[in-house]
């Protein structure tokens, strides 16, 4: 599994070509961005340098954000349609092959009418995606704390999301698996040996504090290894099941990151070390 980087636990990070830079100096050989970072990138070193400098510095783009609104109105969803397709053509371009988008466990609609609406609209990206040899993540997101934020209870559990998956269905569309969200909704590692590798996008890697779980918060996360989910056996158990894609850290906090990027880099490539290690992983 690729150890991935991404600017959530970093601070200030000035640009995509940094983010390359720093996780080839730390260990990483994949870092998360977005389409529109990848444009700016080729746009300023010409498409084929930018290609030929990841290479040199052996990363790969492990993901970018889904770049529209599917939440909201039908306007703002089809507004975004030609951002997604622009951003599909550069992500294939340098091989990305999976594209993320998180869930909220609520919601202020209607859940039964904005089920339907959204499951049309994300066939349609999942479709879109599918063009360019992309996959759509579905990340579920289970802090409690956000359960309640709206006033309608949307989806937060995997199985759930799994079956919604299935509704969707398109054969692109998997999960992203985040470990935090994992272990708010008290998942097992049963649950996840019970997964299949094609179910599963992409990964991300993060710790959380020892609190009692209704209480943890989600801009409130660790960096792996400082917390007490259960990584080792969470890292151990995808790479069981054979999943071989990126694990990038996010690790997202209450106030702004004041560290120079470089040292929190560094201190996430020794983090990641350290848990890999003990998971019996390179």
């Amino acid at each position: 599994m690729i150890k991935g980087l991404s600017t959530a636990g970093l601070g200030h990070v000035k640009n995509l070509e940094e983010l390359i830079i720093l996780a080839s100096e730390n260990g990483f050989g994949s870092v998360d961005t977005s389409g529109q970072e990848l444009r700016d990138f080729a746009e300023e070193k010409g498409l084929e340098n930018a290609k030929a400098f990841l290479n040199e510095h052996e990363v790969t783009i492990g993901s970018i954000g889904l770049p529209l609104e599917w939440r909201h109105s039908e306007e703002q969803f089809k507004e975004g349609l030609s951002t997604l397709l622009e951003d599909a053509k550069i992500a294939s371009e340098f091989g990305c092959t999976s594209c993320c988008t998180y869930v909220l466990p609520a919601t202020d609609y209607n859940a039964a009418h904005f089920m339907a609406l959204v499951t049309k609209r994300l066939r349609l990206c999942a479709q879109i995606l599918n063009e360019y040899g992309i996959s759509l993540g579905l990340e579920f997101v289970g802090p409690h704390h956000l359960r309640t934020a709206w006033k309608n209870p949307f989806i937060w559990e995997m199985k759930d999301t799994l079956d919604w998956i299935d509704a969707i269905g398109e054969p692109n569309v998997g999960l992203l698996l985040d470990s935090y969200h994992w272990y708010t909704i008290g998942g097992t590692i049963e649950e996840l040996a019970a997964l299949r590798p094609e179910q599963i996008t992409h990964v991300h890697l993060n710790d959380a504090k020892d609190v009692p779980l209704e209480e943890v918060l989600d801009n409130d996360r660790l960096y792996p290894g400082e917390g007490i989910i259960d990584l080792v056996g969470f890292l151990k158990t995808l790479d069981q099941i054979g999943y071989k894609g990126s694990v990038a850290q996010e690790i997202l906090t209450k106030e702004p990151l004041t560290e120079a990027a470089n040292s929190l880099a560094e201190k996430s490539g020794k983090a990641y070390a350290k848990v890999y290690a003990a998971a019996e992983l390179q």
